[in-house]
């Protein structure tokens, strides 16, 4: 397990992806269930907590992209809650801050301590990106962060984000590491010449 004193001295900048990264992604995306299930079921008289159920179940079996459909057939729900749902999913106010993996925690810390920069670069919709960034607790790092959004340059794999990255900063690619912890991140990494660590080089 990597820690930051393993890691090469001579870098400047640390590139980080954000969900399933500094964060368990269905931190967010449960409490988003919570609040669509408690509107419906109120709307409707239905059962929310079996509702909840079937998206957190969803969730795991077949990934975020399938929960609506997949609530939508179970309970026949009209197609105007689908924008209820992409509205809360972008930008709800959920009731519980978002925590940060206790080893990023660390990370990030031991990284501003020794005044090295610090991105996020987050695929995904722009908006419901930064709504997530709103929530976390950052425990004061917010003040190091400089965040970008892929989709508003192009969505990684492709370097185009990374390398914009490395011109606006003024940085070398052997300046810089990126953590991600999917494919798109990695390739992304090789793409740009930039060394690439995985969350679970950091947690076991």
């Amino acid at each position: 397990m990597f820690r930051y004193t393993d890691l090469d001295p001579r870098k400047k900048a640390f590139v980080f992806e954000l969900d399933n990264v500094l964060y368990p992604a269905q931190d967010y995306f449960f409490q988003v269930y919570y609040l669509f299930a408690a509107f419906v079921g109120h709307t409707e008289q239905w059962d929310s907590k079996a509702m909840i159920t079937t998206m957190v179940d969803a969730y795991h079996e077949q990934g975020e992209e399938a929960v609506f459909e997949t609530v939508q057939k179970k309970y026949s729900l009209e197609t105007r809650y689908q924008e209820n749902f992409k509205r809360l999913l972008n930008t709800a106010h959920v009731p519980l801050k978002l925590l940060l993996y206790q080893q990023m925690l660390d990370l990030l810390q031991q990284i501003v301590v020794d005044r090295k920069q610090i991105f996020i670069l987050t695929n995904g919709n722009p908006q419901q990106q930064l709504n997530k960034i709103k929530h976390i607790e950052w425990n004061g790092l917010e003040n190091y962060l400089v965040c970008y959004f892929a989709d508003e340059i192009k969505p990684k794999p492709e370097p185009d984000a990374l390398h914009h990255i490395l011109s606006v900063h003024n940085l070398q690619r052997r300046d810089l590491m990126m953590i991600g912890n999917h494919t798109n991140d990695e390739l992304c990494a090789q793409a740009a010449g930039v060394d690439y660590a995985n969350l679970y080089d950091f947690i076991r």
